[in-house]
């Protein structure tokens, strides 16, 4: 047995130990966000094992079934809905959910409620469980500014007034990639210990990158400045060599390998979706927050995406992120059109 390097193991970063050393640095601070994210951990976690157990629990398209007890099994999307729900609820510090799966906003019962309200997408990417590609969860949180009781308006704010996003990723490891407004930094799962510990601290997306992702199979919709961008990709004019095309159609895998290697990821608005398809509370701010943390940008083609204001929860709009100056060279495109 290796006991040095087990007493090395000790010496790890755990999410929980990183986030009370953040909490630390706040003398005023009640613990309430730590409480929360220390429910987020558990339900990735849950998520995490049901994901990778989908296949031999047969839970990847079982929704309406009833089992030999005479229970009803549940599709893993519905499934990772209601432990996240739960989670939240539990925790005590929330009193507004918004979530991909639910029509309408969940408002906490009173007895429970805390100053937080949380926009999440329980399982992104869910079409991709049958084949193994990664999927994941994707969560934002706002702060309740009132007393009162909550309504969606607390939630039908801007992106930039998020105080905390991030997502985890179910793939050949699990990964939960995080920003409270101070960097963004991510954390792996061990299965032997059965905690996230920090492996990729103070993620910087590259300047610029090499990879643009996007669905090209909508081409034929796309608007000008969105057709020349990708042009330029494949056939660049300055010599420079071209961008490698990588599409996953998974948000939150395409997302992550744009953040570790730079590039551009592209969701543009089209002729079938004229206000595009990502949904701006749980997907486009999110990611929106974690790219500008990174250093990188996020744009809808027509301005930041943080500074979009949401009018309805399932609101959608084109997006537009990535390194700092590929998204640059798009805004550029835009704005010449704009000219003209």
């Amino acid at each position: 047995m290796d006991h040095e390097a087990d007493a090395y193991r000790t010496d790890l970063m755990t999410i929980t130990r990183f986030v009370l050393n953040e909490q630390s640095k706040y003398p005023d601070s009640r613990g309430d966000f730590t409480i929360l994210l220390s429910n987020i951990v558990l339900g990735c976690k849950f998520v995490c094992s049901a994901v990778n157990k989908a296949g031999l629990a047969k839970l990847i398209g079982l929704a309406g079934e009833t089992n030999i007890q005479g229970e009803e099994q549940k599709k893993l999307d519905v499934l990772s809905n209601d432990v996240f729900v739960k989670a939240f609820v539990s925790s005590g510090r929330t009193s507004v959910l918004v979530s991909e799966e639910d029509e309408e906003a969940t408002f906490v019962e009173s007895s429970q409620r805390g100053k937080y309200c949380v926009v999440f997408d329980p399982l992104d990417g869910s079409s991709n469980i049958d084949c193994g590609v990664s999927i994941g969860t994707i969560f934002g949180i706002y702060t309740m500014n009132h007393n009162n009781e909550p309504t969606t308006e607390d939630v039908l704010k801007p992106g930039n007034e998020m105080v905390a996003a991030g997502y985890c990723m179910y793939g050949s490891s699990c990964m939960l990639v995080l920003s409270s407004g101070t960097g963004v930094h991510g954390f792996t799962l061990d299965p032997s210990l059965g905690e996230f510990i920090l492996t990729h601290p103070d993620i910087k997306i590259p300047t610029k990158g090499n990879i643009y992702s996007v669905n090209e199979g909508n081409a034929q919709n796309w608007d000008g400045p969105t057709t020349k961008y990708v042009e330029r990709c494949k056939y660049p004019k300055d010599g420079s060599p071209a961008k490698s095309l990588r599409y996953v159609g998974s948000m939150v895998a395409d997302v992550h390998r744009t953040l570790l290697y730079g590039g551009i990821f592209l969701y543009p608005a089209d002729k079938k979706s004229p206000n595009g398809k990502l949904r701006v509370l749980y997907e486009v701010f999110p990611m929106a927050f974690l790219m500008e943390q990174a250093g990188g940008q996020a744009f809808t083609g027509k301005k930041r995406a943080l500074d979009l204001v949401p009018e309805k929860i399932h609101e959608r709009s084109p997006i537009f992120l990535g390194s700092y100056d590929d998204v640059e060279e798009i805004k550029a495109l835009y704005a010449t059109e704009e000219k003209n």
